[in-house]
């Protein structure tokens, strides 16, 4: 009997594949469907597709009979699979039935928070994240039996640029994540047991608003606290100036915060005249990193042609030309561990708004070589006065993991961009064009561990 040709088949299962979606989609709580479309996956050969409505069937069946241990535990894991793959649209579609069954699953509201942040739907990912923190304040991430339970103190809108991955892995470290903005302050007593205390609202703007629940907190607590709120607290931008004044051959720009609009121009004038301000100035949005939302005004009448600008909370920072003798733009990075530091990059750039990944690094071999050799031996590469001057900024900092941006200015002082506590540090991708820095990187992470053991009071 002669067969269909292979394209009519696959356009026949095809066209069924789509009927079933289409019927799903209207009926998505129909576990008759999903055992349908599993068939029609796995034929297609399509087996994680084809377990998932497996489980997904199962897991209907279980509360449509009101079962008592009916659970949507395994389906959610379904939609982190999916997630961690990088697929967030099955994954949101999972993550909603999983909802559809139980409203109360908090970790399915804070994915799927971050599935709308990933697509730019800010208000989307704000509703679920709101609705994830009223569930649940404490998210407890262990692998296996790790030798250390860190209480993560973060707020519901995120971590900032602090690599708290890297600095706890699950292979040593439970995670114990603690949503403080949304707590009561009896729930701190409820806390599952901990040995060391990370504070990871690292950025002074974000902090501030919580100062005196931190401040409790940190007074009461009985453990070990990494990054201290009383340290943050003295890293905002327009106090920099005044945490690091005195330190030989360190430099800071004026910069004042602006939190209210002026009410004229002759407000705006002597705002920028009480806070030593000149054109151009630079103009940034508080509580943003890599340079979000960064406006270069060069005069006045610049300044007042954009009302963003004006809008509080925003810094005003006066703007320092900082280019090397060869027309380039550098800017270093140095990361703080124990108030120690480790060169972590430089980043050279034509342009003066520098960042690693715009500055073409990869592509030119004398931009790697020249961060190399910083990454080497930062002393050597700045020079005993520049290094001096960097570590004592770790020291005035007084922070257990942070660091500094900075430049060299042709004078050779060191010319800070900014110091605190959310900088970003990770491993490049192995087999990549940077993977030769990761035994620098290394270094890093590894004299945190050194650091997280002694603190918590294990050997490592």
């Amino acid at each position: 009997m002669p067969t269909a040709p292979d394209h009519i088949t696959r356009n026949a299962h095809h066209a069924a594949r789509t009927t079933l979606e289409s019927a799903l989609a209207a009926t998505p709580r129909d576990a008759a469907l999903h055992r349908t479309m599993a068939d029609a996956l796995r034929a297609e050969g399509d087996e994680l597709g084809a377990l998932a409505h497996l489980i997904a069937a199962q897991t209907l069946d279980a509360y449509a009979a009101n079962q008592p241990d009916a659970t949507t535990a395994t389906l959610c894991d379904v939609a982190t699979g999916y997630m961690m793959k990088g697929d967030d649209e099955r994954a949101a579609h999972w993550y909603r039935l999983v909802l559809a069954l139980d409203p109360n699953v908090a970790i399915a509201y804070l994915n799927l928070a971050a599935i709308h942040t990933n697509a730019g739907e800010l208000a989307e990912a704000d509703a679920c994240r709101e609705r994830a923190y009223a569930l649940q304040r404490v998210y407890v991430e262990r692998v296996g039996s790790p030798a250390l339970n860190v209480l993560i103190l973060c707020v519901g809108s995120g971590i900032g640029n602090i690599p708290f991955d890297a600095l706890f892995p699950t292979t040593v470290c439970c995670r114990i994540k603690y949503a403080i903005d949304h707590a009561r302050e009896e729930e701190d007593a409820q806390l599952p047991p901990y040995d060391l205390v990370f504070n990871a609202i690292g950025d002074a703007d974000v902090a501030g608003p919580l100062a005196a629940r931190l401040e409790r907190f940190a007074r009461h607590c009985e453990r070990p606290l990494l990054n201290p709120p009383s340290s943050v607290a003295k890293t905002f931008r327009h106090q920099l100036g005044a945490l690091l004044a005195g330190l030989d051959d360190v430099a800071v720009a004026p910069c004042v915060r602006n939190d209210t609009p002026p009410a004229s121009r002759d407000e705006l004038e002597l705002r920028l005249t009480e806070g030593a301000l000149s054109f151009p100035l630079l103009v940034r949005p508080t509580a943003t990193h890599g340079g979000e939302g960064v406006l270069r005004c060069d005069s006045l009448a610049a300044l007042e042609a954009r009302p963003d600008a004006l809008t509080g909370p925003h810094y005003l920072t006066r703007f320092t030309d900082y280019r090397s003798a060869d027309g380039h733009y550098r800017k270093y990075r140095a990361i703080f561990v124990d108030r120690q530091p480790f060169p972590y990059h430089l980043a050279i750039s034509l342009d003066w708004m520098v960042h690693y990944f715009s500055a073409d690094m990869e592509r030119h071999a004398w931009k790697l070589d020249e961060e190399r050799r910083f990454l080497d031996d930062a002393r050597a590469a700045l020079g005993d006065r520049a290094w001096d001057a960097v570590a004592a900024i770790g020291q005035r900092l007084d922070l257990d993991y942070g660091g500094v941006d900075f430049t060299l200015l042709p004078d050779g002082r060191v010319f800070v961009f900014e110091a605190n506590a959310t900088m970003l540090t990770h491993y490049e991708r192995n087999g990549g064009p940077l993977a030769h820095k990761n035994a620098y990187i290394e270094r890093i992470f590894t004299a945190f561990g050194t650091l997280r053991a002694s603190r918590a009071g294990r050997k490592r």
